[in-house]
């Protein structure tokens, strides 16, 4: 996949309007992004009651939405980007935003794709990853901020210990890191900027919401074991949710 840029989004929608959102989105909208030859793939989950119920996160604009979309752009990003951004505007144009009176957009935001993880069990190699059916998603928007050197240590205990504890549950077949792209780029040419902000995906085989239980009981042992560390210092948690995959028609959740 080699995907340069992922721009995740976050949708807000107003009761008793969730089928009309998702007729047009999944009917219309995504299948029309999806055929832009600069998307590599494109995809949107949902924060079910249920879901809802085992979130946290301390940003009140994130955590009141629906939906959370995804898309992957390949090289050359700037001729993927802008024919994206074409379509949007085209699509109003047309007169194909019908939503536009009733969802609110709180974020959106391109980030840039840092690494991807897989199960071994899972044979696809982390770029294909997100291409692959799931059931669901983990999401966590974070704001990380602190010293060079001591969130360089933060990015290196996720890679080398928590990342490796979450693919260890079963359910989990892997994850993606991303980075806002303004950040990524650094404060300084040739330096990473110590404030970012970071997306981590967890892509999920078994229902989201028994994944994520198997995580938290984990969670304890993980401590214990001297593996975890205390981040609070570094990094907000803006939002941390499970997600399920959406199938077409079947969109009862907030009935």
């Amino acid at each position: 996949m080699q995907a340069e840029k992922v721009f995740v989004a976050f949708t807000e929608v107003e009761p008793g309007r969730h089928r009309d959102y998702n007729t047009w989105h999944q009917l219309d909208h995504r299948p029309e992004n999806l055929a832009l030859p600069g998307v590599i793939w494109g995809e949107r989950w949902v924060r079910s009651p249920d879901c809802a119920k085992v979130s946290s996160g301390d940003d009140d604009s994130l955590t009141s939405s629906h939906y959370v979309t995804l898309y992957w752009f390949r090289a050359p990003v700037e001729a993927a980007w802008a024919q994206w951004l074409d379509l949007g505007a085209r699509s109003y144009q047309w007169g194909r935003r019908p939503e536009l009176p009733y969802v609110k957009r709180p974020f959106g935001k391109p980030f840039v794709p840092v690494r991807g993880y897989v199960h071994p069990r899972v044979l696809v190699s982390a770029d294909v990853l997100p291409l692959r059916p799931n059931r669901g998603v983990h999401i966590t928007i974070s704001d990380v901020s602190g010293g060079t050197v001591a969130v360089e240590e933060l990015f290196e205990w996720y890679n080398e210990v928590r990342i490796p504890d979450w693919l260890s549950c079963p359910g989990v077949a892997g994850a993606w890191t991303l980075v806002s792209e303004e950040e990524f780029r650094g404060h300084r040419p040739g330096q990473p900027s110590p404030t970012s902000t970071r997306a981590t995906v967890l892509f999920f085989d078994e229902d989201p919401v028994d994944v994520v239980a198997e995580i938290e009981a984990r969670t304890a042992d993980w401590a214990k074991s001297g593996r975890d560390r205390d981040v609070a210092k570094l990094e907000r948690i803006r939002f941390a949710s499970p997600l399920r995959s959406i199938v077409p028609w079947q969109w009862d959740w907030f009935d």
